[in-house]
């Protein structure tokens, strides 16, 4: 049965996902909201007939796999009644000629490990959505699939006929497998893969080296910070939400939507956890991607999502040809949310940008025309917190003002104070303040059930909403507060089942939710380590990282029961709340015996 337990390779400028088995059963070219020339994951079938890359070994019984630590390369071992072999799969990144060099390229190397193992080889691309097969052509050591708008190239030195044909045969030898763009490689391919697969262990292992780690829960953090570093797209700086589109939110329920772009929120909170370990190049980056964002708005209305090169316009397609993840449609391309009003926007924007205007390690250093710039989003905060809106769940067909819409936007205006202490702007400092005072005083009185004896997710509503946890998270208000510890205890008891919490008790455009929320139950034991809870917060954070796949990840949502995982994959949300928890609830090492 297809399932998200998935290996992730990528580059920072397209990914691939593998399943147990070594096929690659989705991958975006040119990168991420791009054409998924491997779609299987899609199919609906077990046994698809195109979107796939697979080596397949007789009488396969057994399969494992693993990174190589510290690693974005990935190891399949494969064992069956022939023999047994290994698969290593990478996507080329390291620095080279003083410059990261990140190619459209994957690379898999493949070598026999016992036994006398017979494989075949299966490349099946397709271009278009699924729906034009290539033209193949062949040369003495590469096959090319030619598509409409596009031609690319495997280069092997296994039998360009076996490939082909999909001919059963016996491995006696290494084989490599290097496929890309329609180009000729400089090099032999064996050659060529050994030192791509080589210079991007040694990439990542650098990487890892410099990260600032809590002392406990090391590999699970690690295995975190490069799944959010892989969903960095950095010619531009956008942070994709996952890598993946239509992966139903729960079984059967139409709750499919395409996650390869990037939304502000998001991005934000992986921002964020990539800085508390002490990686800062991914806010620069991140920051100038925001930046030409909030220049394009001129002071007027910020749209939630993105595509990864700015794009605006996400429209929204059901794409007939794929059945589903299995079978359980429909497939999108695009997303609506671009036409939405979430209100939480500009205190997300405002919020991914503060860091950058007081962290010296910087080397871009932002100027006042920047402060200027995020002055015009905050206004916008201002004039909107109390103003109806989609909210952050999306909602597509209701309208309120949603009290984490209005939470943010009090962060705007707070940060905003922040950053104008900083540029020594006093005038802007009063300004600011006053605004986040006024903003607050009205969550305070209207967000607030004296009914339900919890802040509530609108304005004069009724209702409970586990975003409403944030509220710490973004320093509005003290944990202890009595009403804030009362929102989480009634939180528990409506919205959580064991360590898992679903994300709000309403009945939305699909009905009553069915599943957990990962990121919700992150929010929730970071509330409770912060009212003083810690040991339930270590209990319930060891329970989610059991949660996770064999390969250290998470998809959106997680079936409280089943325990299987639902949703886009991997989902950025997730793998930050990882991150945070490993870094609030972690002993110091001075501490442990």
């Amino acid at each position: 049965m297809t399932t998200l337990n998935l290996g992730v390779v990528g580059n920072c400028s397209f990914s691939a996902l593998i399943d147990p088995k070594a096929s690659i059963v989705w991958c975006c070219l040119p990168r991420f909201d791009g054409d998924p020339i491997f779609n299987a994951l899609l199919a609906g079938t077990e046994d698809p007939a195109d979107g796939l890359f697979s080596i397949r070994l007789e009488g396969l019984a057994e399969t494992e796999q693993h990174y190589e630590p510290n690693t974005a390369v990935l190891v399949t071992r494969l064992h069956g009644s022939s023999g047994s072999v290994e698969i290593v799969d990478c996507v080329p990144r390291f620095f080279w000629r003083d410059r990261i060099f990140r190619p459209q390229t994957l690379v898999r190397r493949i070598r026999p490990i016992a036994g006398t193992p017979r494989i075949s080889v299966h490349v099946r691309p397709t271009f278009a959505y699924g729906t034009v097969r290539p033209q193949i052509t062949r040369g003495s050591n590469h096959v090319r699939y030619i598509g409409p708008e596009t031609t690319l190239r495997l280069t092997t030195d296994a039998p360009i006929d076996y490939v082909i044909d999909e001919t059963r045969f016996n491995l006696t030898a290494p084989l490599d497998f290097v496929f890309g763009p329609d180009e000729t490689l400089s090099g032999s391919v064996s050659d060529t893969a050994r030192d791509f697969e080589e210079r991007t262990i040694h990439y990542w292992r650098g990487w890892v080296s410099n990260l600032a780690l809590p002392f406990e829960w090391q590999d699970a953090v690690i295995r975190a910070a490069i799944t959010l570093k892989l969903c960095t797209y950095e010619p531009t700086g956008a942070i994709i939400a996952a890598m993946t589109t239509s992966i139903p939110e729960a079984p059967n329920s139409g709750r499919n939507w395409d996650y390869r772009y990037c939304w502000l929120r998001d991005a934000f909170f992986v921002v964020r956890a990539l800085n508390s370990l002490g990686t800062v190049q991914t806010m620069e980056n991140y920051f100038r991607y925001l930046m030409d964002i909030v220049a394009d708005a001129g002071g007027g209305h910020l749209q939630p999502v993105f595509g990864v090169g700015r794009e605006r316009q996400l429209t929204e397609n059901i794409l007939e040809n794929f059945a589903g993840y299995r079978g359980m449609g429909p497939v999108r391309s695009g997303n609506q949310a671009y036409e939405h009003y979430q209100h939480d926007v500009y205190g997300n924007a405002i919020l991914g940008a503060t860091q950058i205007f007081f962290d010296r390690r910087i080397e871009m250093k932002p100027t006042l025309h920047d402060f200027r710039l995020l002055e015009s989003a905050g206004e916008q905060a201002y004039r909107l917190h109390n103003q109806p809106d989609a909210g952050m769940w999306e909602l597509r067909s209701r309208s309120r003002v949603h009290t984490s819409s209005s939470l943010m936007c009090w962060a705007a205006c707070d940060r905003l104070a922040h950053i104008a202490a900083q540029m020594g702007e006093s005038a802007r400092v009063r300004y600011w303040r006053e605004r986040a005072d006024e903003i607050k005083e009205r969550i305070l009185a209207e967000a607030w059930s004296e009914k339900r004896k919890a802040f509530v997710e609108s304005f004069g509503g009724e209702t409970l909403d586990a975003s409403v946890l944030l509220m710490a998270e973004v320093g509005f208000i003290d944990a202890r507060d009595p009403r804030f510890v009362s929102t989480v205890d009634q939180l528990e008891k409506v919205l959580a089942t064991g360590p898992h919490m679903k994300r709000y008790e309403a009945a939305d455009d699909f009905g009553k939710p069915e599943v957990a929320f990962n990121i919700c139950a992150f929010w929730r034991l970071d509330a409770l380590a912060r009212i003083g809870r810690h040991e339930e917060a270590r209990d319930i954070f060891e329970a989610l990282l059991k949660a996770r796949n064999p390969l250290g990840m998470l998809s959106e949502d997680t079936h409280p029961v089943t325990g299987e995982m639902w949703g886009n994959y991997p989902q950025t949300y997730s793998m930050v709340g990882i991150i945070n928890a490993a870094r609030r609830l972690s002993k110091p090492w001075e501490t442990v015996v």
